[in-house]
């Protein structure tokens, strides 16, 4: 295939994937977001396949089928409330596609001498480094969210100066690994390194408490960006560095936006917990309430009350996802907004486990995008609402962020249902969130504890109000 035709390519295969970036950055626009980015991904492979690949056609079909039926049956099978653990593990994948394709690159023979040689020297070291640190981290990621390991942070003694430790021996061995490839050796050096780098990005992650695994999520985003974007240099393949770096930078950026809706410092989080205190490190003891203060509520008493409001807020967590309820959420919106009563929706940048988490469930419900509102713009709002509806969620509704100072979720902006009139409270139990923070709302006056699974209590919900 002519060169003219494959930069002319991966130019619009490039302009396709900002254009799905922009499309995935609204609501409304987001299928189209989305149909942006296949059309790209499946122009950049036809053309690399028929443009640059010269011989191995067998196996690289071998490969393309095993991957796309993998990948078919994921997306068959799993569920919505399993993505963040799908999207941390597929992060892994691209974790470890970097850290073979460093080694591809390391024990190829070279033709490069002088500057050139030490170039791609440090690049191909790099590309392994963020590679082995995505890979473990992402692996890590996946067993906290998908509750096979403890979602507690593992605050090691003396972690920050072990990571500095990691930090510092890895930056030698760069220097050892570049010295000794000029001598045509040097391949310990990456080895020892990528033992390292997988130490690191466990460690690195099992640090991070429960709360913070969406920013976890969204960051591990950013570090697989960042290792295509070294596959990229390490093949002289400049789609897979415009990709990467687009990947890579809008996964920090928007890590960064859910650190501050968090009252996270970003480097803190990305670090592992660097320069948190200690206090933070767990919850604290003891329920933040007497078990007398719980007022318990049946579906016909809060039918009741959602019947005689004019306005209701509903604010789904991620027992909404477990338990699958979001369709019939929405028809309890309709039944309300039939009866004249204004319905909205209040989500928290980090409700659920990814972010975005909620969005695509109420999208999928078909709930309207025009009724669901961020935590910024209805805030304000709780005093004149008459019933808050809390679904599955904890941590994000938690007074606890506010009214507990050595909170492990201190300062953490949260939705603040408490200052309306009545809340309803849809739970199993007393139970704490993910964060393990007991939750003062569920002790407040004005709060009613709606028990049982939230699919069931939304249907009979929606079977008192269908009476």
């Amino acid at each position: 295939m002519n060169t003219g035709v494959i930069t002319a390519s991966y130019i619009g295969a490039s302009a396709l994937f900002i254009l799905a970036l922009g499309g995935l950055s609204h609501q409304e626009s987001a299928r189209r977001g989305n149909l942006y980015g296949m059309l790209g991904m499946g122009l950049a492979l036809v053309v690399t396949i028929f443009g640059i690949i010269s011989n191995n056609y067998f196996v690289l079909l071998l490969g393309m089928i095993a991957g796309g039926a993998i990948g078919w049956y994921l997306a068959k099978k799993v569920e919505m409330t399993q993505m963040p653990e799908l999207v941390a593990i597929l992060h892994s994948l691209v974790g470890l596609a970097a850290v073979f394709v460093g080694y591809a690159n390391a024990l190829q023979h070279s033709e490069l001498s002088g500057a050139a040689k030490t170039i791609h020297d440090v690049e191909t070291y790099i590309g392994i480094l963020i590679g082995a640190v995505t890979f473990t981290g992402s692996v890590a990621a996946y067993l906290k969210l998908s509750a096979k390991i403890s979602g507690k942070p593992l605050q090691l003694p003396g972690r920050h100066w072990f990571n500095a430790g990691l930090g510092v021996l890895a930056f030698l061995f760069c220097i050892l690994f570049v010295q000794g490839s000029a001598d045509g050796g040097g391949l310990v050096w990456l080895v020892l390194m990528t033992l390292i780098a997988l130490v690191f990005g466990v460690h690195m992650v099992v640090a991070i408490g429960g709360a913070d695994m969406p920013v976890v999520v969204s960051m591990l985003n950013s570090y697989s960006g960042w290792a295509a974007a070294a596959m990229g240099f390490m093949l002289g393949n400049d789609l897979l560095i415009v990709v990467g770096a687009l990947v890579g930078s809008s996964g920090a950026i928007l890590s960064y936006i859910m650190c501050k809706a968090m009252n996270r410092k970003f480097v803190n989080v990305i670090l592992g917990g660097f320069g948190t205190s200690a206090s933070k490190g767990a919850a604290p003891a003891g329920p933040a309430g007497e078990a007398g203060d719980v007022q318990p509520i049946e579906a016909e008493e809060a039918a009741g009350l959602l019947e005689h409001a004019k306005e209701v807020m509903i604010l789904p967590g991620y027992g909404m996802a477990v338990a699958q309820a979001q369709h019939t959420v929405f028809e309890i919106t309709k039944k309300l907004r039939e009866k004249g009563i204004n319905v909205r929706f209040g989500i928290h940048p980090v409700a659920g486990r990814m972010p975005g988490h909620m969005n695509v469930l109420l999208a999928e419900a078909k709930v309207p995008y025009d009724i669901v509102y961020e935590m910024d713009e209805i805030n304000e709002d709780f005093p004149d609402v008459d019933v808050s509806i809390v679904i599955g969620a904890n941590d994000i509704v938690n007074p606890a962020a506010q009214e507990v100072p050595d909170s492990p979720i201190a300062g953490m902006p949260v939705l603040e249902p408490w200052k309306g009139k009545t809340t309803i409270v849809l739970k199993r139990g007393m139970a704490t969130g993910y964060a393990g923070v007991d939750n003062p709302l569920f002790y407040k006056e004005n709060t009613r504890m709606l028990f049982g699974d939230a699919k069931e209590s939304v249907d009979a919900l929606l079977k008192q109000l269908s009476q």
